[in-house]
């Protein structure tokens, strides 16, 4: 009580007195600081019972009125004096001493405070990084400690001035080599004597200094400059903000990230550089916080979970903001110390719950990630780096991508159904290295095509070719198929808006019409039930497809391969075919949609529309080319459900009420009916459905890439 009214009737007698200069009421606030260390006999009174607050607050009001009346940049009387007397130190050894009890949490405000209100350069003085790196050396040493709030507030002040000028980095990156103690007998004896000696001529007789501290210090100094070229640098700023991610109050937590945010966005080359070498830093103590061995069977705890998907989100924000080289790094580091220490030992495990679920948390993933390095090094987990072309389903290049895609067709449909959304969601994201090795590269040559020229091919007496005869002939088409079928070439499927088809535009709206018309009519009427239910037709799926078709466009944009398909002559035809992997297990779930779950049916055809939607003209050609002269012994996606509804024709016939069934259970689908009696061939009836609707999202989806091209070529 007697310190407050002191305090009171200082600042009183202050305000009625005439005002001192201000250098020389700075340099009343100080001595009034120090006479304190001399005169005390009570040093574990608190700092607030003093008026060390009062006097350092009124210090950082002087040096800032003193910057506000001088010329931009330059340097006051109070300023120099707060430089040369090492003011700063001074009050670093204090705050590490935190005498008196509180001391270190004002010194860490007024350094906070002196940075954020001073516009002036300062860190580049020696007497403020100097103290400034030792005072971030005593942030986060105690978790929850009574300073946390100040020191994650001093160290995002010094993080914000570092961006505002990277080049400042360089002082903070310190030799971790100590040098031996020079020899200096004055300031042996200083220590030796526990004197610290203040350059206002005051010594104060306490023991607030470490021999050891001011030692390293003294050899850092004598030996530190900011372009220091030593392998062997300790970047404090990034371990103290480390320590503090580790703090039960999710605030500082949270404050603690976007600092190191900041620093791993520096472009400066010691920054990075140390980044680099040292990238395990940023992960090695937050991977702790998700731990699949306590969640081996299933996700039971959710606060785990939420705490890893925090860490991921933050990971991949943390990439997206690096310096480029720094983020390849990191990127590498959560491949290396998650994605292969972590889930691929869980997604190649035989357990199905097991399986289940890391696939599920992967799929989770995939979606979360939106950082092109850290999505790149994902990818290059997933489907491995060298994009190797496949020559049949047993070639194994890559162990954990076959394993994948054999899940898609798992005995489990749950596994099927994950998986399938797996690569559903990794075949949207921008990554050109998803679609090469998934897809593209089977498909590179082209030999899916007939490789006879057209004069040589064998013909039938109609003059038409075998491998038109198929569709030609088919009682699926009857008089809406086209007699006289393909375009002369694929070019109207090209996306490039600086091709033009070859042929005149009206040939070529006749020839999209008819494709189009192949797919809507490829189920038979008897077959159709969508309409006799509103809010069902193929305009919902051409709004859908024109809106898809655009996302796609801008997740390719950038990508090399758009264009027309490669010339037919420079193609390796001889090169024995096979769609790959991938597509080899969707075609065959494809060819079973009369015999599977809706759920899993829902899922192949979702990912069939993905790839249809993809503007790449070898995927146009291959999956939504009717009329495709397919080499002997290969497949099309469009050969592929003449197939199934060739079978369905065949059953159709020995269901009594098909379509009075159809139509119930696509009620009941819509939830238009009630559960009600049971129905018999209701899985055949539900594929029946499946099949009708993606037949009409395949045209809608031909539709709409014809009319983007057309649009783009006028």
């Amino acid at each position: 009580m007697f310190s407050k009214i002191t305090s009171i009737l200082q600042h009183a007698v202050e305000a009625l007195a005439p005002s001192l200069p201000l250098q020389e009421d700075f340099v009343y606030h100080w001595k009034a600081i120090t006479h304190y260390y001399i005169e005390t006999s009570d040093d574990k009174a608190p700092v607030t019972d003093t008026n060390i607050p009062s006097h350092l607050e009124q210090m950082l009001e002087i040096l800032t009125q003193e910057e506000r009346e001088r010329d931009s940049g330059e340097t006051g009387p109070c300023m120099e004096y707060l430089l040369h007397h090492k003011i700063l130190e001074t009050l670093y050894t204090l705050g590490k001493a935190d005498c008196p009890p509180g001391m270190k949490q004002q010194v860490l405000t007024y350094y906070t405070k002196l940075l954020a209100h001073i516009h002036q350069p300062l860190l580049p003085h020696i007497n403020v990084h100097r103290p400034v790196q030792k005072l971030i050396r005593l942030c986060g040493e105690v978790l929850a400690g009574p300073t946390e709030n100040e020191e994650i507030q001093f160290l995002c002040i010094v993080c914000a001035k570092l961006k505002q000028d990277p080049y400042l980095v360089d002082f903070f990156l310190e030799n971790k080599t100590k040098k031996p103690k020079p020899k200096d007998p004055g300031g042996s004896q200083m220590l030796k004597d526990n004197t610290l000696t203040l350059d206002t001529g005051q010594s104060l007789t306490k023991d607030l200094i470490d021999p050891q501290e001011e030692s390293a210090a003294a050899a850092a100094a004598s030996t530190f400059s900011p372009t220091t070229n030593n392998n062997s640098n300790n970047y404090n700023l990034v371990s103290s903000l480390l320590n503090l991610t580790r703090s039960p109050d999710g605030r500082i937590v949270v404050k603690a990230c976007e600092g190191l945010m900041l620093l791993v966005s520096l472009p400066e080359p010691a920054a990075t550089k140390y980044l680099t070498e040292n990238a395990e830093l940023l992960f090695c103590s937050v991977l702790d916080v998700y731990n699949l061995k306590e969640d081996a069977a299933v996700f039971t705890g959710k606060r785990a979970l939420i705490s890893f998907l925090s860490w991921l989100d933050y990971c991949d924000q943390l990439i997206k903001e690096a310096h480029k080289a720094a983020a390849a790094v990191l990127a590498k580091a959560v491949k290396e110390r998650f994605f292969v220490s972590v889930m691929e030992p869980q997604l190649m495990q035989t357990s199905e719950v097991g399986i289940l679920t890391s696939t599920a948390l992967l799929n989770r993933i995939i979606r979360q990630v939106t950082s092109e390095a850290l999505l790149r090094e994902m990818v290059f987990f997933l489907l491995g780096e060298d994009g190797e072309l496949e020559t049949s389903p047993m070639s194994v290049h890559y162990p954990l991508r076959h394993r994948l895609i054999e899940h898609c067709d798992h005995l489990s449909d749950e596994i099927s159904i994950s998986t399938l959304r797996l690569f559903e969601q990794l075949i949207q994201k921008p990554n050109q290295h998803i679609l090469h090795s998934l897809i593209l590269c089977s498909l590179e040559e082209r030999n899916y095509l007939e490789n006879k020229p057209q004069e040589e091919r064998e013909t039938l007496e109609n003059g038409q070719f075998h491998d038109a005869i198929d569709l030609e002939e088919d009682p699926l088409f009857g008089d809406e198929g086209p007699t006289d079928s393909r375009p002369p070439n694929s070019d109207w499927f090209s996306l490039s808006p600086l091709q033009s088809p070859d042929h005149p535009k009206n040939d070529v709206k006749t020839e999209v019409h008819k494709i189009v018309n192949s797919f809507l009519c490829l189920v038979p009427d008897e077959a159709k039930s969508s309409y006799q239910v509103e809010g069902t037709g193929y305009d919902t799926y051409l709004r859908d497809a024109h809106r898809q078709f655009k996302d796609f466009c801008g997740v390719c944009l950038h990508w090399d391969w758009r264009g027309n398909p490669k010339p037919f002559e420079k193609c390796n035809l001889d090169l024995p075919f096979f769609e790959g992997h991938f597509l080899k297990v969707l075609f065959d779930r494809m060819g079973r949609i009369l015999d599977q779950p809706y759920d899993v049916n829902l899922q192949v055809t979702a990912v069939l529309s993905k790839l249809s939607l993809l503007p790449h003209p070898h995927l146009n050609e291959y999956l939504l080319d009717p009329y495709i002269n397919l080499a002997p012994g290969c497949r099309s996606l469009f050969s592929v459900i003449v197939r199934v509804v060739g079978d369905l024709m065949m059953r159709i016939q020995r269901i009594p009420d098909f379509t009075p069934k159809l139509l119930l259970v696509r009620k009941r689908l819509l939830g238009l009916e009630p559960e009600g009696i049971t129905i018999d061939h209701v899985t055949l009836l539900e594929g029946v459905i499946v099949l009708e609707e993606f037949c009409k999202e395949l045209a809608a989806i031909a539709f709409v890439k014809y009319h983007t091209a057309s649009s783009s070529s006028l």
